[in-house]
């Protein structure tokens, strides 16, 4: 069984901050596919806690990648939430960052999922920092918003895990620190990018 090769890009959600490697959401859905009887190699990831998508485009820079991956994620954004940049300044620097991801699919925009910035007001980092969650939550959906337009406009593919992260029996489901979600949210975040990952896999 042949293994197709897969690249993940974006931030501390995608390296798992807090949570053994393994339990990356990556990781776990290379082995439900494994699992299924896909051949999936384990992901190459390239993320790192705290970059903004432009920080994620000058580490892409000192990369050498595979001439052509199989399946590519993208999942960026919340720090540029985070530190208050301009909603036009994330769309310009997100449609180059998913440019260049589908370029690393072959070109073929179809193999290309971006994931869906979760939603970190609901959680006790933000209570503990007085936070206003109602202006997260706006200020995520205005992202989400432009990034699921530009993917949609490029023909890459949409997964939603923000409505995983503001799931009132799901809030807990963080490590130590109080934001990022722990290896069990990311198991369900893996079911739910499974079907996309599907869908890209079957019309490639």
């Amino acid at each position: 069984m042949n293994a197709f090769s897969f690249l993940a890009l974006g931030d501390s959600y995608t390296i798992g901050e807090g949570v053994a490697a393994a339990e990356r959401w990556p990781l776990q859905l290379a082995s439900r596919l494994r699992r299924e009887g896909i051949g999936c190699s384990d992901p190459r990831i390239v993320a790192t806690t705290g970059w903004t998508t432009g920080e994620l485009a000058t580490a892409m820079d000192a990369e050498t990648f595979a001439p052509r991956y199989a399946l590519v994620t993208l999942l960026i954004g919340v720090n540029d939430q985070y530190r208050g940049r301009p909603l036009d300044e994330y769309r310009e620097q997100f449609q180059t960052l998913l440019q260049r991801a589908i370029g690393l699919a072959d070109g073929d925009a179809a193999r290309v999922i971006v994931v869906s910035i979760p939603d970190w007001g609901v959680t006790p980092f933000a209570a503990r920092e007085g936070r206003d969650p109602a202006r997260i939550a706006r200020e995520i959906d205005s992202f989400n918003a432009a990034a699921r337009a530009e993917a949609e406009a490029a023909g890459a593919r949409w997964a939603d895990v923000t409505s995983l992260s503001r799931a009132p029996d799901l809030r807990n489901e963080l490590v130590a620190d109080g934001l990022h979600p722990s290896g069990k949210q990311y198991a369900r975040w893996a079911t739910a990018i499974l079907p996309v990952v599907r869908a890209a896999l079957k019309a490639a």
